[in-house]
């Protein structure tokens, strides 16, 4: 999956050519000229959300959803093998969660030997790159890590799942991405849920100035979704009564499946879509059944030259953000056709890939 999802993103025939595309169209859109060299660095951010929420907790034995081990694993080898990428130049990382024991040896095996894994633990903060938000009010400073600021490319491994504010995907995998004086609870000591939890269309919103954050979304090649098994919130156990889906392609079954997108905006659009037509989910998840707020932060990004909340929103460093991605509904849930799909010139595409 991994492999047809990289090489079919990109227009390719295979990974290896689609990797090469997929880093020359982020150099180009970033006024660089090639694609990936020997020595750059790659971030990871992966979402560990569900392992060692309430303690230093190694083992990985939780009811809860985070990264699938295997889909990074796929993701890793990808990088090394097809995309020529030495596995020491890449770091995954969650600085507000400890990655498991198992999960460490497993992606540090064989080609992956050499993966480097950042957590609460050893992160390090850059304390010449603190978190400027455009609107957000606090006393507490919030840095980026250095494995993030060292890196050349970014590439956000979201997990496509409910949550106790309705949904969580690309964006809010970003809650990971920070340091502050509490490590176990860093977006809390931030007192950012309360801007996620109360969110109302048209309210100025966290999650897009993460989204543009120079830092995060100038650096980001590839935004997924490890959508293996999907629960339908962050803090309830795994099992296949909240977990199997009932709408096509998936026909009761787990989702098994993986999201590939260039654009952080689009595959937030597609992965709420999923989420807020899936019975399974909604009838589990009181927080996003009849709750169209919860995409209020997409509305804020697509439209974010002129936003719904009158905000003008910066990168963090200066700089107004005048274009973040697209956004749109699909045409209905069981065709699931959007603009481009449709025949028209712009808009998103969704492309189904069977394996």
């Amino acid at each position: 999956m991994t492999q047809k999802g990289i090489a079919t993103l990109a227009g390719a025939t295979t990974a290896k050519e689609g990797w090469d595309i997929l880093f020359k169209a982020h150099n180009d859109l970033c006024g660089k000229q090639g694609g990936y060299s020997e020595g750059q660095k790659i971030a990871i951010k992966a979402n560990i959300n569900g392992a060692a929420e309430f303690d230093d907790d190694y083992s990985g034995r939780s009811h809860h959803s985070y990264t699938n081990p295997v889909a990074l694993k796929a993701l890793l080898i990808s990088l090394v093998q097809d995309g020529n990428v030495r596995p020491e130049n890449i770091t995954v990382f969650d600085v507000t969660r400890i990655f498991p024991d198992y999960m460490q040896q497993l992606c540090q095996d064989g080609v992956t030997k050499g993966v480097n894994f950042v957590s609460r633990i050893n992160g390090v903060a850059d304390m010449n790159a603190p978190i400027v938000w455009t609107a957000h009010e606090s006393d507490v400073i919030n840095y980026l890590p250095t494995c993030v600021t060292e890196a050349d490319y970014l590439i956000n491994l979201a997990t496509l799942k409910g949550h106790d504010y309705g949904i969580t995907l690309c964006a809010k995998n970003h809650f990971g991405s920070f340091i502050n004086d509490y490590r176990l609870r860093a977006p809390q000591q931030a007192q950012l849920h309360g801007n996620v939890s109360r969110q109302k269309m048209g309210d100025y919103s966290v999650l897009t100035d993460l989204m543009g954050n120079y830092q995060l979304d100038e650096k980001t090649m590839l935004y997924m979704f490890d959508a293996l098994i999907c629960p339908s919130g962050n803090t309830v156990d795994i099992t296949a009564e909240n977990s199997t889906w009932k709408q096509a392609p998936f026909n009761n079954s787990f989702t098994a499946s993986l999201f590939f997108s260039q654009d952080p905006v689009a595959i937030d659009s597609v992965g709420a879509d999923f989420l807020m037509n899936e019975p399974t989910v909604i009838n589990n998840n009181s927080a996003l059944k009849n709750n169209p707020d919860v995409e209020n932060y997409l509305h804020e990004a697509a439209l974010i030259d002129n936003a719904p909340s009158g905000t003008t929103y910066y990168n963090g460093n200066g700089t107004i953000i005048k274009n973040l991605g697209v956004h749109e509904h699909w045409n209905n849930p069981q065709e699931k056709k959007y603009s481009r799909n449709l025949g028209k010139a712009e808009g998103i595409e969704l492309i189904y890939i069977g394996v």
